[in-house]
């Protein structure tokens, strides 16, 4: 199939908010989704963004069937090990069910490590974090076919392995915990 990967512009927001929503609604959390395409354009595309992305898309004549051209993206930041120096986060990745199995994940999941990995001078410049040393992530435990989907690409279950939890404060016991 004939796909290409790029990085994401401020005009994909619309289906990165569009495929954001499928991926919620997969995974059955629908309701916990708050980001709008205004979101994304703020967060993703102000002088400090809070996220990067990655798009994968189709020429027209392999649209979906409901049209589009956009059919995955993955969704990171940079962050950093206290143990390991630079890492990379990939909060999302997704690709549309009709175009599973022919290499969009994988190659999505790869362009963010290959961005993870590059060290370039300008990159370092701009305050990207260059020549990270871990790409991390999480999958939900019932989501058994993208865990193999990981597995199969030699990446590990830190829960399972070394016993971590990923934990989250959020809503009103933020607001409590940021109190003196």
């Amino acid at each position: 199939m004939d796909f290409s990967i790029r990085a994401a512009n401020v005009d994909d927001c619309k289906d990165v908010a569009r495929m954001n929503l499928e991926l919620a609604e997969y995974e059955k959390t629908s309701e916990q989704v708050t980001i709008t395409q205004r979101d994304l354009e703020q967060d993703g595309f102000s002088k400090n963004p809070f996220f990067h992305c990655v798009i994968a898309e189709v020429p027209q004549q392999h649209k979906s069937k409901d049209g589009h051209t956009k059919i995955g993206f993955a969704l990171y930041f940079y962050s950093y090990s206290a143990w390991r120096g630079r890492a990379v986060y990939m909060e999302d990745l997704y690709v549309m069910p009709e175009f599973r199995g022919k290499g969009v994940g994988k190659a999505l999941m790869s362009k963010v490590a290959q961005l993870a990995l590059t060290r370039r001078v300008d990159a370092l410049q701009l305050g990207l974090a260059a020549g990270c040393t871990q790409l991390n992530f999480t999958v939900l435990h019932t989501n058994r076919s993208s865990v193999d989907f990981y597995l199969r690409r030699g990446c590990s279950d830190v829960t399972s392995e070394m016993g971590y939890h990923f934990m989250s404060c959020g809503g009103d016991a933020m607001r409590q915990l940021a109190q003196p």
